[in-house]
């Protein structure tokens, strides 16, 4: 069953009554998505100017990128 379903639709007036809203976003909404500012980021600070041989060395340039900001945000969270 999904958001748009006559089942789903049938009960909407039951939650509103019970103050569940349902709103609706856009497709793609990368504001709304926390991890688009992650790969925002990583593609910004850990990527920037660099270039890959093959898919391989892009995956690991990836894992190291991710493991950064892991690290970064680790110990700016103690």
């Amino acid at each position: 069953m999904n958001h748009r379903c006559r089942e789903v639709q049938q009960l909407w007036s039951k939650w509103e009554e019970m103050g569940l809203y349902i709103f609706f976003l856009p497709k793609y909404c990368s504001q709304m998505n926390p991890i688009e500012l992650e790969w925002q980021h990583l593609k910004k600070d850990e990527l920037a100017s660099k270039t890959f041989e093959n898919e391989l060395d892009l995956d690991y340039a990836v894992i190291d990128g991710v493991e950064t900001r892991a690290e970064k945000s680790w110990k700016w969270a103690r």
